[in-house]
């Protein structure tokens, strides 16, 4: 197996780190007191469906850079337009409910743990101002953490990940991008960059021609495959020239609820 020798660990956070579905469940449901589970889950498609396309535009240079924030409120009145509520407050509400948002049980002691090894960098297409207030809402710990707003485009454009190789100083090979998102891995790799996917259910799963450097579970299985070819000591040499490649799980990984 190749070698995987690397010094700062790049995290994705929307999705990888933090619950963002749940959260915008909880943001959609105060617009109408009667909606079922199956109209939050239509509601929240199309919430999503409206952040993709428009993203996907503006990398494509269709559409002129707007920040996420500007994204969040068209998608905010995309919702309340369809469930019928002209509260201009009511939408405003709505459209930080990506700020608001829970992590995942393992995501505050997992980035303190790697922190003790490893510099770590949040990379987000969330905007500067929506990444502050993300951050302290779920306690998310970094040494840095960088919006794609920097780069005015949106991942997996490669200049989005040049931003975390140029605070680094390190070249690409040297980051270890992690994400739930294999759609995001391939953009890290597409600069060089090693990539780790870690399952989570509201992810973008492998597909059969994938090949990440490392595949885990959770923060607690990655930070153990790191361990394991560092050695537990933080901050020590290295067991052996640098961490192997994990491949990846026999069949498709099931998808956890």
């Amino acid at each position: 197996m190749a070698e995987l020798d690397i010094d700062v660990v790049v995290f994705d956070v929307l999705g990888t780190l933090v619950d963002e579905p749940a959260g915008l469940r909880a943001g959609i449901r105060p617009l109408d007191a009667s909606l079922d589970a199956s109209e939050v889950e239509r509601l929240l498609l199309l919430w999503q469906r409206h952040i993709d396309r428009e993203q996907r535009r503006i990398v494509d240079g269709t559409r002129p850079y707007r920040t996420s924030d500007v994204l969040d409120a068209e998608a905010a009145r995309r919702v309340a337009d369809a469930v019928g509520v002209d509260d201009p407050a009511a939408v405003a509400e709505l459209a930080l409910a990506g700020r608001r948002l829970a992590p995942w049980s393992d995501t505050v002691a997992g980035l303190a743990r790697l922190a003790e090894r490893f510099p770590l960098i949040g990379l987000s297409n969330a905007s500067r101002t929506a990444l502050l207030e993300l951050n302290a809402h779920a306690g998310l710990r970094w040494h840095q953490a960088l919006s794609a707003e920097d780069a005015r485009t949106y991942k997996p454009d490669p200049a989005v990940y040049q931003l975390a190789v140029t605070v680094s100083g390190r070249p690409p090979e040297r980051l270890l991008m992690v994400a739930a998102h294999a759609w995001d891995l391939r953009g890290a790799q597409s600069l060089g960059l090693r990539t780790a996917y870690v399952a989570r259910p509201v992810g973008d799963p492998p597909t059969g021609t994938d090949r990440f450097d490392l595949y885990a579970d959770d923060l607690t299985e990655l930070a153990d495959h790191l361990d394991d070819a560092w050695g537990s000591a933080p901050g020590g040499s290295p067991a052996e020239p640098g961490p192997k490649t994990v491949e990846p799980p026999q069949g498709p990984r099931a998808t956890r609820a």
